[in-house]
Formats: structure tokens, sequence, C-alpha cells
């Protein structure tokens, strides 16, 4: 269980569209101690932006899915840029979390989380992370999303189970 950490955190499409703002909001949080994290879905280029990453604490990374056909059936683009920016992050101590929403209708989530896995454990080496497993929930959605399958207890645990047989310690 991880302590409650006061801080803030800022999407990272609000990010980029004020970096230089955030940049100063993050300078202003460190002066008072909170945490500082940036939140994103990893489509834009966090090498482009080194003052705002030197004032955070780090990113929490989405990885809809680890495939790029899968990741163009979820979100409609390739997640060249998003793989590319979590090895970038990983390697300069600036991953804080991966996220995976788990869609068992949309592609083979045990084979993804395997994959997605053998990607990250040489950033996990460097400096360890959290990975956070999300059930899928049809509300809010998109109305081609809405009957999707939830994905059941046992398959999230499944999915805990591979990580953690590859190293990983911080599972939620």
């Amino acid at each position: 269980q991880v302590p409650f950490i006061r801080g803030i955190t800022v999407s990272g499409g609000e990010c980029m569209l004020q970096p230089d703002f955030v940049a100063e909001l993050f300078k202003l949080a460190k002066k008072e101690n909170l945490g500082t994290l940036i939140d994103s879905n990893g489509t834009i280029d966090f090498r482009e932006y080194p003052e705002l990453l030197s004032v955070s604490d780090g990113v929490m990374l989405d990885i809809k899915a680890f495939f790029p056909e899968d990741h163009v059936n979820v979100t409609g683009a390739d997640n060249n840029k998003v793989l590319e920016n979590a090895k970038f992050l990983g390697e300069n101590n600036k991953l804080s979390e991966v996220r995976a929403v788990i869609v068992p209708d949309l592609y083979d989530v045990v084979k993804n989380v395997k994959a997605m896995g053998e990607f990250l454990v040489p950033l996990y080496k460097i400096n360890p992370f959290r990975i956070k497993i999300i059930a899928f929930r049809p509300m809010g959605v998109r109305e081609e999303y809405a009957d999707m399958q939830v994905p059941t207890r046992q398959l999230l645990e499944e999915l805990r189970g591979i990580l953690a047989d590859m190293g990983f310690e911080d599972i939620v």
C-alpha cells in the first residue's frame, strides 16, 4: 500500500497546450513540497519538453494496447510514439506508472499484457514503477463500446500474475 502523497497531477494534453505555465505551476508546487505528475496517453513527444520534465516527479502513461494493430482498433492511431515515450521516460527515471485498460472484446489481453511486460522489464530494472491494470467499464463510453465485456476478477488476477512472474512488484 502506497501512502497518500499530496501533489498536483496535470493531464498530458493540458500540459502540452501550456507547457510553460505547467512548468511554473510545478515549480511553485515543489516550493510547497508537493509532488508533481503528468498524466498522459503518450501521444506527445516528451523529449521536446525537457524543462517540464525537470520539474516533474514523473509521468503516468497509458498503454492502451501493446500491439500497433490493437492500439489502432482501440484509439484509431498506432502506438509508436507511446512506446517511444515509455522507453525515453523509463531510461530517464521519469516513468512513474504504466496503465493498461483491459477490454477483452477488443484484443487478446493476455498476449498484449505479456508483450507489454516484456517490453517494460528492462525499464523497470532501471527504476521501478507501478503498473495499473484497469478493468474496462462500459459507463460513459462511445456507443460502439457500450456492450463490450467487463473483464472478470479472475482474468485481472491472471494478468497480475503474469506481470508478477516477470518481476514487477507494484501492480494495482
